[in-house]
């Protein structure tokens, strides 16, 4: 057999305590083991050009281009799973460890790789904690100038089996890197900190018109079929080295897609599928790849003391060229002139009139103090984690309910108010006497009178109308919201929820597959594959439903109702002894549960999961 020696860069991960998940249920640790694999692990790996060189089991050892590719990788695979298992029990997480080192590796003519570096990776995996990474030091020369986040010296390791010390680095995936020492700053006052939430509104005006008036610009001059606007606005980097301001940088990108997504003939990709980039360092061409789309516009703010820096690209993820950028420094007393400047920027540098006059119509709330809070709230309600969390709806709830007696016309905080409302309805925690249609669909017709060209309450208009089983004037609201922005994919799932319920299959899965399109890692797209689910069970496809809601849970949806249907799957299949534990775990979850209830508390009935429901054993009031 013949053989190549050569520098490679390997990779080697294995999952922490395969063999107490597989012994506690094989069947189930195998089948989300291959889904990982599938929809995370084999995607991330083509992405960075990576080549798996074999699996073992749990393991796999995979050779990268670069350690920057390897890296890069593991990287977006840890971050991912942290959010996959956030709502998971501990003793049911599946967790990697990885190790990467670069070294000499021999290739034989199979394309199996042997050697030191193997080896030494393999042994660098085996001491990593789990969700980490561990590099050797010749790997971690290679990135060592690239990573922005937490890093441990290990110093010099010896490795089971490897002759000489290592000296090995671990990577703590989610923790940034430590900011450098600056001079205490004094407490901000109140008014200062004011300003700080109206320049993240009104940054965000502002980079959005450059996002727009580049397209404007770029497309003028293209053919017709090239000129298509599709673009990602990426989290904001938070520079201040103060993660309690991260809301601040998060809340200049939310505000950027939204205004994105007006734009006509547009192609946005949503708010929740940018943020799973959040704190990563990738490729702009990478991300255009991944994503499909044109542009990528990103940035970064700094406050240091009393003063604020901003840091825009706008950036073409085909050629990787920088078409606009700039950067804003301002002391945080003076915001508006520093919003005065950048407009004037915007205007010489694109030439567009229509950017003055956007920029002049300026934030919709007029008191900063209401959209700071307005910004925490939906934080709160925007977070997977805590979708069925009581005290947490209810805090951002308190949150919105004190931005409006800042400022009682926000129409951003009315519709908070409502949101909040509607997940209270949803999972039943109100009382008998809750006028819920004026809490819903009162808030959000204020809003939408308030705001016209707002959204978001039309979203929580057709959820509502949904669950309360008013069909025609559900798909009514989502034709509302996806008039004024195309590219939401909440409001196509909304829509897609009466139409399951009036049997109108196909549309419904066109509505549902365009949500995952626009938004492919969404946290909540474990929510669009319920609703999959329910189409195919909805069909007579027992079969089909399980996969979807197999996916739903392994994307985190750990509410009630995905075991409560896959119960109904199982037992429309007749195998019963496969239906008893999601029985148990529905009723473990939610001991109120009967098919009356659950009739109550979702938007649609479907007569073959009813019937399912009672061939598993569950009692019908």
């Amino acid at each position: 057999m013949s053989e190549t020696r050569k520098i490679a860069a390997i990779l080697v991960s294995d999952v922490v305590g395969y063999s107490r998940l597989a012994g506690a249920d094989e069947d189930r640790t195998l089948a989300r083991l291959r889904a990982l694999r599938s929809d995370l692990i084999d995607p991330t790996i083509s992405v960075h050009h990576g080549r798996v060189v074999k699996r073992t089991g749990d393991g796999s050892v995979i050779e990268f281009r670069s350690v920057v590719d390897a890296v890069r990788c593991a990287l977006e695979v840890q971050h991912a799973m942290v959010e996959r298992n956030a709502g998971v029990a501990p003793e049911k997480r599946i967790e990697f460890r990885i190790g990467i080192h670069l070294g000499d590796v021999v290739e034989e003519s199979d394309g199996d790789l042997m050697g030191d570096g193997v080896n030494i990776a393999a042994r660098l995996e085996g001491i990593a904690a789990p969700g980490a990474i561990c590099l050797s030091e010749d790997a971690y020369r290679q990135v060592s100038g690239r990573l922005d986040m937490a890093v441990t010296d290990l110093g010099p390791t010896q490795l089971k089996n490897i002759e000489r010390s290592i000296r090995v680095y671990s990577l703590q995936v989610g923790v940034p890197a430590q900011a450098k020492p600056a001079t205490e700053a004094k407490p901000a006052e109140p008014k200062k900190r004011s300003s700080l939430a109206r320049l993240a509104l009104g940054l965000a005006a502002l980079v959005i018109l450059v996002a727009a008036g580049a397209w404007y610009f770029l497309g003028a001059n293209r053919p017709a079929q090239a000129a298509h606007l599709s673009i990602v606005a990426l989290p904001f980097a938070n520079l201040s080295g103060d993660p309690s301001q991260d809301y601040f940088a998060d809340g200049i990108t939310e505000n950027l897609t939204t205004a994105l997504s007006r734009i006509k003939n547009s192609f946005v990709i949503a708010r929740n599928t940018a943020f799973t980039y959040k704190g990563k360092s990738i490729d702009a061409k990478e991300i255009g790849k991944e994503l499909g789309v044109r542009y990528v516009l990103e940035g970064s703010v700094q406050r240091d003391q009393n003063r604020v820096r901003v840091n825009a690209q706008f950036i073409d993820a085909e050629s990787g060229a920088h078409l606009w950028a700039d950067r804003f420094e301002e002391d945080v007393a003076d915001l508006f002139k520093l919003q005065d400047e950048v407009v004037a920027r915007l205007a010489d540098s694109l030439g567009f009139e229509l950017i003055k006059a956007e920029a002049a119509k300026g934030a919709r709330s007029t008191n900063p103090d209401a959209n700071d809070l307005v910004m925490r709230g939906f934080g709160l309600l925007y977070d997977l984690a805590l979708f069925s969390n009581k005290e947490k709806v209810y805090a951002a709830r308190a949150l919105f309910e004190h931005a409006l007696a800042i400022d009682p016309n926000s129409a951003e905080a009315i519709t908070g108010v409502a949101g909040t409302y509607f997940r209270e309805h949803l999972f039943g925690w109100g009382n008998s006497g809750t006028d819920y249609d004026a809490k819903i669909l009162g808030q959000a017709d204020r809003a939408i009178g308030l705001a016209p060209d707002y959204d978001l309450p039309y979203l929580f208009k057709s959820f509502y109308l949904g669950d309360s089983h008013r069909w025609d004037e559900a798909i009514g609201a989502a034709d509302a919201g996806l008039a004024i922005n195309p590219n939401d994919p909440s409001l196509y799932v909304a829509r897609a929820a009466p139409g399951i319920a009036l049997g109108r299959f196909d549309q419904a899965k066109s509505d549902l597959q365009q949500a995952i399109r626009l938004s492919p890692r969404d946290p909540f797209v474990a929510l669009f594959y319920t609703e999959l689910g329910d189409i195919e069970i909805g069909s007579g496809r027992p079969e089909a439903a399980i996969v979807e809601y197999r996916k739903s849970i392994d994307a985190g949806d750990h509410i009630y109702w995905n075991y409560a249907n896959l119960a109904a799957s199982y037992a429309l299949l007749g195998k019963m002894d496969e239906a008893k534990p999601f029985v148990a775990e529905t009723l473990r979850l939610n001991p109120s549960f009967t098919i009356e209830w659950y009739r109550e508390h979702v938007p649609y009935d479907l007569p073959t999961r009813d019937e399912g429901l009672r061939k598993a054993g569950f009692a019908e009031e």
